[in-house]
């Protein structure tokens, strides 16, 4: 049969006119999805020919960054989404916040988001592309809390896109990214930098099929292909998927074909007939594990409560607890159930034997099972007393402890081949038998009923029935399916026809002489003799349920029992022969109002030989399993004379008249049924209507359910919105702590007095040294400045603050304090934006040292004496009015030569030394004192000018300050030298 390949285009591409024709990359990401962004834009190239859609959880109250920050890491123009904004090649869409968003042809559509509705932004989309692109459709999950993401990645999945999640340990927060990976349908699960490439890799692989020149595809046909495929599976790893539903594993196979990119059935059972890795990868995937602990958290309630509390109060200390989990996965839930009988076991005081049997066909989920290591993802599945009493910590892992793990025998095991467990007091097997074919489930099932004890449950998953097994089970909670056993499988009819022993032996992993195959001899020999022993001592019986139907045979009944013309029934009244039917109803009735043993007449009962038999019919109630009545009818043949002991033991047990019995039994059923023809319509129109509001009541229940699952990923959504926003205010504030730092500091190392008020020149801020001047301590804000006393000599400060608030003009004035210091005032205006209020700024610079400085310099200019400051090195720093008059006077106006800043040494030596026989001496004394060689010098020396001679004095004395210098002094002394010299 021809098979026609189709050429690689999105689904419905035929039908609509200008759809965009090229693959859509849908990102979903959410708290701390920045960096994975970034990282995933920078590995891929601008001429791809894709478009990209970055779907994010936003916060509606601020305008996002995103396009700026992500424009820094891709050549690509990244812009904002519009309403009805068309998707093109090589450009990055951005959800804009407040918004939802889908996709309708190639237009992205905005919608508002409803803030009291459920915001799932990223399954929403992924939906709607998977819908509109098929095949073309790519999802990528990145770094994120809760599950949003999850059922659009399953859309896109089933779409035939290809769908990827980023590594975990990746991600900054890795809710999104696990919960798309637990699905079991991420194609790739890599690091962001490494996400590009890969969807580069797939864009550009080419799918060629080999044909014909007819047309035709060469290869076998695919119902062959299928089939080799399940050959190859079961050769391998020893499973029959054959028992598995077609579609469902058709489904992963698909999907594999995916991934490895293969257009058809069979070239992929060639890729699997030559790659044993990829047919390892195949069986892992039809046998994903997705379990966790306490799934379904009100289910695991109900069985603690109805279960695991009757069988531990049911069991004695002597008695041990047996429990089997088929399917167990990696182990989750048989630890919850040994935890479950843990706290009971506390609870009660009594720690009987128990052993848990947890098995799977995977023997690496049997492995990973049986270490117990877990990771701290169970945080969120176990309470944290539990995670405390049951766990422990090592490193970032939890691991089983010893009390709870060797409690649980973990083993590769076959459900629909190995032979099953026995004497077990519950099993679970849930989400297993909904993968099965129907012959497979009946079977598996059965199984599982010769496995239980008498009394045994059964635990169940959500969407599997018992099926025809339902009248051998009765319901401990229908909605939780959770059932107890009513009736015992001698042994599963798969199983009758082969010698237990024959198929212990062949299961693959099994030994002849191993203890499971001794266990299995044990049982068998044990119910061998006891069905010894029934059949030489016990009287033939009948075990009854609380109705009357036949539940088990023990020994030869064949004589009381008639099968009537019709439908089978197991109502006891009816499978009794004509002569006993009667008298055993009679007696049943009474028996079980009673609760006390019974026993009929003598009966004579013609035999189907021709001969008759004398006996006694005996009716004994039976409470062995708690809640429910049993009986126990047996036929007793007319007993020999009997010795003493047991003529007072029969005597103790009444006989009745059955005659009088049956009128009695007769008029008390008439009255009933006259009560109950009278009530039978209007209890059934009250049932229909009860029905009907039942219905109603449940669709309510569900829609609510629905709702609270709606608000619980609303406020996930809003959490995640709330840590976007706190992180940008954490950063706004770490730049406004900086600032204040910065302003602090600035304010302290200039040592200005400073303070600050608002419109209503109440005090907002000041600095230390503010409180020099004002009375003024940190509690003070917010007064008004004109309540603390202060030292300034300023009465018209108040007045110039309001002109500066109201004006804005700046105000500058030196004014005195009380303290003796001069300080420069200046009043500024200030504003936190422009059009608010005004407030203002004083400052307060002490200017006092620069009074000193002018005082100094005036006590210098009236000294008589020519007076000049030298620093270390003999530069003038200083002079008075004395010496720049005699400079003037003397060839050097400008102070060229002896001014502030030229070197007094070097005019010494170039002066002095010519015209004065001492300017040698001068120089040598300067310098000896500028070294510290001398405490002082003095010397008189002629300076005489063309119009008189002049005898001057020159006196240095050096500075006695850290930054030494020395201070050079003249003083005209000829009138006294010309008196000494007329003397």
């Amino acid at each position: 049969m021809s098979k026609v390949i189709e050429t690689e285009q999105p689904q419905g591409e035929r039908t609509r006119a200008g759809q965009f024709h090229g693959y859509v990359v849908a990102i979903g990401a959410s708290a701390g999805g920045l960096d994975a962004l970034e990282r995933f834009f920078q590995s891929l190239p601008a001429d791809l020919g894709a478009a990209y859609v970055v779907i994010q959880h936003l916060s509606p109250d601020h305008k996002s960054m995103m396009a700026n920050l992500l424009g820094r890491h891709t050549s690509m123009p990244v812009v904002t989404v519009e309403h009805d904004m068309r998707i093109e090649p090589d450009r990055v869409h951005l959800i804009p916040p407040a918004s939802m968003m889908s996709v309708s042809g190639d237009a992205l559509r905005l919608t508002p988001k409803n803030p009291r509705g459920l915001t799932l932004p990223i399954d929403l989309f992924f939906t709607s592309v998977a819908k509109e692109f098929g095949k073309h459709a790519i999802g990528v999950v990145l770094s994120g809390t809760g599950s949003d993401g999850t059922r659009g990645a399953v859309a896109i999945n089933d779409a035939g896109g290809l769908l990827l999640a980023q590594e975990p340990e990746s991600a900054k927060f890795d809710g999104m990214p696990r919960s798309a990976i637990a699905t079991g349908l991420v194609d790739a699960i890599l690091p962001p930098d490494e996400l590009g490439p890969r969807i580069v890799e797939h864009i550009h692989q080419i799918h060629r099929a080999k044909v014909q020149p007819d047309g035709r595809a060469l290869g076998i046909d695919k119902d062959d292909a299928f089939e080799e495929t399940m050959h190859l599976l079961q050769h391998q790893g020893g499973i029959n998927f054959r028992e598995y539903k077609p579609a469902t594993v058709m489904r992963r196979i698909e999907r594999r074909m995916q991934v490895r990119h293969t257009p058809d059935l069979a070239n992929y059972v060639r890729l699997l007939d030559n790659d044993r890795g990829e047919l390892a990868v195949l069986r892992r995937e039809m046998l994903i594990p997705v379990t966790s602990f306490f799934r379904d958290p009100e289910t695991f309630d109900i069985l603690a409560e109805t279960v695991v509390k009757t069988i531990v109060a049911e069991r004695g200390e002597n008695q041990p607890i047996r429990v089997w989990v088929a399917g167990a996965s990696t182990g989750e839930e048989a630890y919850s159930l040994a935890i479950l009988f843990a706290e009971a076991f506390d609870r009660a005081r009594r720690w009987p034997n128990f052993k848990l049997f947890a098995t799977d066909v995977e023997q690496q989920n049997v492995e990973v099972g049986g270490a117990g290591v877990f990771s701290e993802a169970i945080t969120a599945e176990l309470s944290p007393e539990r995670l405390e009493r049951f766990f422990y910590k090592r490193g970032n892992h939890f691991v089983v402890k010893n009390e709870i793990r060797q409690s649980i025998v973990f083993a590769k095991h076959n459900l629909l081949e190995d032979p099953p467990f026995t004497r077990m007091d519950l099993v679970s097997c849930r989400n297993l038998l909904i993968y099965f074919r129907t012959q497979a489930q009946e079977r598996a099932l059965r199984r599982i009923q010769y496995a239980l004890a008498p009394g045994g449950f059964l635990f169940l998953g959500p969407s599997e029935t018992l099926a025809e097994l339902q009248s051998d089970f009765t319901a401990v909670s229908s909605k939780h399916k959770i059932y107890r056993i009513l009736r015992h499988l001698s042994l599963p009819l798969d199983l009758a026809h082969t010698p237990l022993a024959a198929r212990v032996a062949g299961a693959p992993g099994r030994r002849p002489g191993g203890r499971g195959h001794q266990l299995a001899s044990d049982a068998a020999v044990i119910d061998a003799g006891q069905s010894m022993l029934l059949r030489g001592y016990a009287p033939a019986s009948l075990l009854l349920g609380s109705r009357f139907e036949l539940l088990h045979v023990f020994g030869e009944v064949g004589d009381y029992l008639r099968i009537a013309e019709g439908n089978a029934t197991l109502d006891v009244a009816k499978l009794l022969a004509a002569p006993i039917a009667p008298v055993a109803q009679a007696l049943l009735h009474k028996a079980k109002r009673s609760a006390a043993p019974l026993r009929s007449d003598v009966l004579t009962v013609g035999l189907a030989n021709g001969t008759s038999q004398r006996l006694r019919l005996v009716a004994r109630p039976l409470d062995v399993i708690q809640g429910e009545s049993h009986l126990l009818l047996s036929f007793e043949s007319e007993p020999e004379p009997l010795p003493i002991e047991t003529l007072s033991t029969s005597a103790a047990m009444e006989t009745i008249n059955i005659d009088r019995e049956t009128i009695q039994r007769m008029e008390t059923l008439e009255r009933e049924l006259n009560a109950t023809r009278e009530s039978l319509q209007a209890t059934i129109e009250e049932l229909e209507t009860a029905n009907e509001e039942l219905q109603a009541t449940n669709e309510e229940l569900m829609a609510s359910n629905e709702e609270l699952q709606s608000s619980n990923e609303e406020l996930q959504s809003v959490n995640e919105e709330l840590y976007t926003v706190n992180a940008e205010n954490q950063e706004k504030i770490e730049i406004l702590n900086r600032l204040n730092a910065d302003l602090d500091s600035m304010a302290k190392a200039a040592a200005i007095a400073t303070v600050f008020v608002d419109s209503s020149l109440r005090l907002t801020r000041f600095t230390p040294e503010a409180t020099s001047l004002f009375k003024i301590r940190n509690g003070d804000l917010g007064r008004p400045i004109d309540d603390f006393a202060n030292l300034l000599q300023y009465p018209s400060f108040i007045e110039e603050l309001h002109r500066t608030v109201d004006s804005g003009e700046m105000l500058q004035r030196e004014i005195h304090a009380a303290n003796g210091r001069v300080y420069l005032v200046r009043v500024l205006p200030y504003a936190v934006r422009p059009g608010d209020a005004r407030g203002a700024v004083a400052t307060f610079v002490d200017i006092t040292t620069l009074y000193d400085s002018e005082r100094m310099q005036a006590v210098l200019d009236s000294l008589p004496e020519h007076v000049a400051v030298l620093d270390p090195k003999g530069v003038i720093t200083l002079v008075n009015r004395a010496w720049c008059e005699f400079a003037a006077a003397n060839g050097d106006p400008d102070l060229k030569v002896s001014g502030v800043g030229s070197n007094y040494l070097s005019a010494c030596d170039g002066g002095l030394g010519e015209d004065s026989p001492g300017g040698r001496a001068a120089l040598e004394g300067i310098c000896a004192v500028l070294e510290g060689r001398r405490d002082g010098f003095s010397m008189e020396y002629p300076c005489h000018s063309p119009l008189e001679k002049r005898w001057f004095s020159m006196h240095v004395a050096p500075i006695r300050h850290a930054g030494g210098g020395a201070i050079v002094s003249h003083i005209n002394v000829s009138q006294w030298s010309e008196g000494d010299n007329e003397g």
